[in-house]
This record gives structure tokens, sequence and C-alpha cells, in this order.
């Protein structure tokens, strides 16, 4: 099992996605970074309007993996869809994996169970993926073991026709930076997509200015940063995004990651926000997105997967389950994604408000600022998580 769990405080602005100086060539690192997040503005649209947490980066991850041995046309497929072709996909997945060890708080693991026996040079390409036969028992106490028991088990039911499965799996307990305090959380009514209106329990806070701004599309994003207790890692920031009425979720989603460049200033000195509790979990069987997003193949008893296994196998489903936590001390977060294989400060001058009291997007990026680790829409009535406030402050964030 892989794992990665570090941490470091905020020291400063956290780059956005496309900064890279002119002129100055991009490098793996950032190429592949741009690869998940091309997948995410793919998928977010797929995912309609409702309620939704999703892990552009789990899925990334757990489809680069598999594409190490893909041949033929469905590794060209694959390499369409992720961005990086199948001679450099498993250096992509490791330094990926890197990336992930360089935020703080979170954690990331990746196996591999199969009955059918797996070739050599890929298991030595892949020298941070856990292999081992397959056990259905064992493959859901990996994934309660790997996400903190945030996500039970494998979110798709393993058969004895099933000859394969991958799972990768993230979770991230963090707490913020510029906790809310517990007094100042009070209910405030908040209006559903369907035009509900219902009081919820809603955190209030005043937040520097500059921790907040407006892309040209109209979304205004606030930028919170996280803490962990190890040193030397960056921390993960949090963006929860409020885009104009009617908005596409996919669309303010995307502000959250979008290049620095464009952003709009506060015309204040303090953010005066308003931000439910919330507790959010879904799952999403993503095997058709698979074949619309461009790797049709691999699902077909044409797929080409001879550098996995020297028995002939096709992706079955891809299903991922995720959740998202957020209270007055930080935010929690897990994803397994899941692909099965068949045979075939004082009071300011100027307060701006920021009152998130209708549907918004929420955002968790690693420590560098451009992978979307979790992306989270919410439509309906917040669920309230509770503020944690009786628990041991060695727990977690609560």
């Amino acid at each position: 099992m892989r794992w990665t769990a570090r941490g470091t405080r905020a020291t400063g602005r956290t780059a956005g996605a496309g900064d890279r100086p002119p002129g100055c060539p991009e490098s793996e690192t950032t190429r592949w970074a741009r690869g998940v997040r091309e997948l995410a503005e793919r998928w977010l649209p797929r995912a309609g309007h409702g309620d939704f947490v999703l892990s552009p980066v789990g899925l990334w991850m757990a489809l680069a993996a598999l594409s190490v041995g893909a041949r033929g046309t469905t590794a060209a497929e694959l390499a369409r869809l992720l961005g990086v072709d199948r001679a450099t996909a498993a250096r992509a997945v490791a330094g990926t994996a890197a990336t992930l060890e360089a935020t703080g708080a979170l954690r990331h693991a990746t196996g591999i169970w199969s009955r059918v026996p797996l070739e050599p040079e890929y298991v030595a390409a892949l020298p941070g993926v856990a292999c081992g036969p397959m056990d259905p028992v064992a493959v859901d106490a990996w994934v309660r073991e790997a996400t903190d028991g945030m996500v039970p088990g494998l979110p798709l039911e393993i058969t004895d026709t099933t000859p394969l499965v991958l799972a990768d799996a993230l979770v991230l307990k963090a707490r913020w930076a510029d906790p809310f305090s517990g007094s100042a959380t009070h209910s405030r009514p908040f209006t559903a997509a369907d035009g509900t209106t219902r009081a919820v329990p809603t955190m209030h806070r005043n937040f520097p200015a500059t921790q907040s701004w407006t892309t040209p599309e109209g979304v205004r994003v606030l930028d919170l940063a996280c803490v962990s207790p190890g040193p030397g890692q960056r921390p993960a920031p949090a963006r929860f995004a409020l885009g104009p009425p009617g908005a596409r979720p996919a669309d303010v989603l995307a502000a959250t990651w979008a290049p620095a460049a464009g952003r709009t200033p506060v015309d204040a000195d303090l953010v005066a926000v308003a931000l439910p509790r919330l507790i959010l979990r879904t799952a999403r069987d993503a095997t058709a997105d698979v074949a619309a997003l461009g790797a049709p193949r691999a699902l077909t008893d044409a797929a080409e997967f001879g550098g996995l296994s020297p028995v002939p196998l096709a992706l079955s489903q891809v299903v991922q389950e995720a959740v998202v936590r957020v209270a007055e001390r930080g935010v929690e977060a897990a994803a397994v994604t899941a692909v099965a294989t068949r045979f075939g400060a004082p009071p300011p001058d100027r307060l701006e408000p920021l009152v998130f009291d209708r549907p918004f997007g929420l955002t968790v990026l690693d420590g560098t600022g451009t992978l979307p680790l979790f992306t989270a829409w919410q439509s309906g009535i917040p669920e309230d998580p509770g503020s944690g406030a009786e628990d041991d402050d060695d727990q977690g964030p609560w």
C-alpha cells in the first residue's frame, strides 16, 4: 500500500493553474497536471446539475495505472483521454503520486487484486502499486483502511467472474489555517436549485479580501488554506465557488483552478463569509463516461491489455464513491475509484459579503494548486455533519 500523509502551514500565495512564465518549457509534472484538469473539465458536465462529489485525480490515476498495460488502439484512446501516452504512463503515475505526497494531510494508495497472472513488466513498472490475489473481504478492508473508514468498501461488486480489480484511494483530513468559531455558527436560509428554502447551520467569519476574487465569467471564489502537522509539505487549498444564478456546475468548478491572470480582486478590506456546514456523499458509475470521453474500445471484446496480463481482459465497470465534509475546524474528503475487468482581523471600514446560500461548488486541490483532488456541487439543501466540537483535538479536523 502506498501512503502519503504530511503537511505544512501556508506561507504565501498558491500559484494558479497555468501560471507558467512566458517562454518557460512545460515540465512533465505540469503536463500531467494539465491532463488531470482537462479530464475534469470534460467529465464534470456529465455529472449534471444535482449534488455530486467527484475526484478527477482519482479517476485519472486509476485509468493511467491501467493504461500502462494497454496496447494498440486501446492504448491510443487512453492516451488521448489522459494526456499521457503508454510509454510515459508509468512515470506519470509515479510522478503524480509524488506530487500528492507533497500535499499535507493527504494520503493516497493504489491496489490491484487479480485472479489472473499479471505481466512481470507491468508489476515492475508500478512499484508503488500493491498487488495481491483476489479476495473481496481483503479488498473492502483495504478500502476502509485507505480512507480511514470514510468509504466503507469497494463501490462495486466483485463476483466469481471478476478477473481483476484496480482501486485508487484518496483521503484528506485537514484543519483550516484560520478556523471558524463555533459560536459564530447559526441558522441561515439556503435556497436549493429546485427553489426549496430551508434554514441550515451556517458558519460565519471575515477573511482578508486577498483570499477571494471574481473570474471573467462572474464566478466568485473563496480560497481557504489548510494546515497539517508534518513539516516540509504544501497545504491543500480548498476553494469554494459561487457562480451566477443558473451557471453550469462544471463551469463554476473549473473556475477554481483557472489561471490567476484573469482574476479581479475584491474591492474591500475583508470578505464576510457565510458558509454552510455540509456533508455530501455520492457514488457515480463512470463506465459510460469512459466510453463517451474517448476510450470506448477498452470496454469491448476488442480491448487490448496484453501488457497487463496474458489473459485477454476488458473493462466491465468503473465506479467512484466520494464524500466531503466541511465544518468549523476543517475539511475531510475521501474517494475510491474502482475499475473492474471482465474476461473478452478588527472590523474593516469596507466589508464585502460572500454568502453561500444557494447552489455552490467546492474544489480541494493538491499543495501545488494544480491537481483537483475533489470537486463537489451542493445543489440541494446541505446536510449538516455537526460541528464535531466534542471530538478530541487529535481525532481530525472536527
